[in-house]
């Protein structure tokens, strides 16, 4: 990705995930995250959903240990489809806004990212409600952890360089359309136009299915994607996986006030 870099000397920007459940920050951004990691440039990922307990939770470890990813930063909401998720907990889809941006933006500042990563407004091609709660909590979080007088006690502010939305052109749906379809599920992609950044991670393809794999309870049933993808011809999952597509949100204030009439685009 195209970005101002930490002083890192890679010249690849340090990068925070905020996903939705464990599994998102692998299927989405892994190659990207893997990417990162290789070149010396600091990754982590926020995950929304599943308690700390969770099986799943030792699965995304397994994975952001395979990405280089650091440990998991888990809110521990319950998911919108899962009622053993999170215990005891509320869904994350039911949050007070406030309180979820709140715990986010500390995660931002801690952390310090040039750059984050999160899911389109579209709920990333199956419109899952937590992928589209994660989504507007992102973006009200990244603007507010700017904002030293937004949420005092989650650490000193911290504006990052990029918004990315991990997302899917209408031209690249290609082999996961059918698959999708086959068992029903929905199939949101966006304009080719929308698309900012296409990202090759073939290099980093083995390590990004090895996280996917780490997600070992996803692995089965009909639906869940990591299950569909490793039912399928490896060839034709390369080709699922290999690339990675983002839209990219402005982040960047006006350099000062003009003085003018009225708006303009």
């Amino acid at each position: 990705m195209a970005t101002p870099a930490s002083a890192t000397g890679s010249g690849f920007p340090s990068v925070l995930g905020i996903f939705a459940h464990p599994d998102d920050e692998s299927l989405l951004s892994g190659g990207v995250l893997a990417q990162h990691a290789a070149h010396g440039a600091r990754t982590a990922v926020v995950t929304a959903t599943w308690a700390r307990d969770t099986a799943r939770a030792a699965e995304l470890a397994a994975a952001l240990t395979v990405l280089g990813a650091g440990e998991p930063r888990m809110l521990g909401y319950g998911d919108a489809r899962n009622a053993s998720s999170a215990p005891g907990r509320p869904r994350w889809c039911e949050v007070n806004l406030d309180d979820a941006v709140a715990q986010v933006v500390a995660h931002i500042r801690q952390f310090r990212p040039d750059v984050v990563v999160t899911h389109d407004a579209l709920g990333q091609l199956t419109g899952h409600p937590d992928h589209r709660r994660t989504h507007q909590v992102a973006l009200l979080a990244v603007e507010a952890a700017g904002l030293g007088r937004l949420h005092p006690e989650a650490g000193e502010p911290w504006r990052i360089s990029a918004l990315y939305a991990a997302t899917h052109p209408h031209s690249g749906v290609g082999d996961l359309g059918p698959l999708l379809r086959s068992v029903g599920k929905t199939l949101l992609s966006v304009p080719d136009e929308d698309v900012a950044a296409a990202v090759d991670v073939t290099p980093w393809l083995a390590q990004k299915w090895a996280a996917i794999s780490s997600h070992a309870g996803q692995l089965q049933g009909e639906r869940p994607l990591p299950a569909l993808l490793s039912r399928i011809h490896e060839a034709t999952r390369a080709r699922i996986l290999a690339t990675e597509y983002f839209t990219r949100l402005s982040t960047t204030p006006a350099a000062g006030p003009a003085v003018q009439r009225t708006l303009t685009v």
